[in-house]
C-alpha cells in the first residue's frame, strides 16, 4: 500500500470512530445549527488530514484534539462575523457576546471530562470502582464498603491510592487538579 492510500485509510478510521460524537460536540458550540455543524466537522477532518503531523498522541486523545480544531474553527468563524457585524441593535450584540461566553465554558467542561474519563481508564478496576462509588456517586466510605462489599478501612486505603494514581494521570496529560 502507497503512502497515500495509507493516509486515506488513516482519515477513513479517524472519521469513522469520531465524526458522530464530534457533530454532537459541534452542535452544542453552534448553538445546534446543524448545517454550520457538519461544515465546521468537514473542515475539522480537513484540517487533520492536511496537518497531520500537528497531532501528538502524547498531549491527548485524537477526539481532544478534533474538538479543539473544531472550537478553534468555531471561534474563528465567530470572530470573522463580529469584524463585520451585521446591523442590528445594540441587545443583538449584547445576546452574541453573551453566547460566546458559553460555547467556551461548555468546551472546556466536556473537554475535561473526555480528560477525566481518559485518566480513569489508568487505574485498577478496584481504584475505578472505589472513586466512582465515593466521588462521583457521593457515598460515604461506609455506604461505598457496603455496596463494593469491601471493609471500610479497603474503602479509605484504596481512595488514597486512587487518588495519587489518578494525580499522576492528571500530570501526565498536562490537567492540573
Amino acid at each position: 500500500m502507497d503512502v497515500a492510500s495509507a493516509d486515506a485509510e488513516r482519515l477513513r478510521t479517524l472519521y469513522a470512530d469520531h465524526a458522530g460524537p464530534l457533530l454532537g460536540y459541534v452542535l452544542k458550540l453552534t448553538n445546534g445549527d446543524r448545517a454550520q455543524a457538519e461544515d465546521v466537522v468537514q473542515e475539522t477532518f480537513l484540517r487533520a488530514w492536511q496537518h497531520a503531523e500537528a497531532f501528538e498522541p502524547d498531549r491527548g486523545s485524537p477526539r481532544a484534539w478534533l474538538c479543539t480544531v473544531a472550537r478553534n474553527i468555531v471561534v474563528d468563524h465567530a470572530r470573522a462575523r463580529r469584524s463585520r457585524p451585521q446591523e442590528v441593535g445594540e441587545e443583538g450584540l449584547h445576546l452574541a457576546a453573551a453566547r460566546g461566553a458559553v460555547v467556551e465554558d461548555d468546551h472546556d467542561r466536556i473537554l475535561l471530562g473526555w480528560e477525566v474519563a481518559e485518566a480513569m481508564t489508568t487505574l485498577s478496576p478496584d481504584h475505578r470502582a472505589v472513586l466512582r462509588e465515593t466521588y462521583f456517586k457521593g457515598l460515604s466510605v461506609a455506604e461505598a464498603a457496603k455496596v463494593l462489599g469491601i471493609p471500610p478501612g479497603t474503602v479509605k486505603s484504596r481512595t488514597y491510592y486512587a487518588l495519587r494514581a489518578l494525580r499522576t494521570a492528571f500530570e501526565e496529560r498536562g490537567i492540573k487538579p
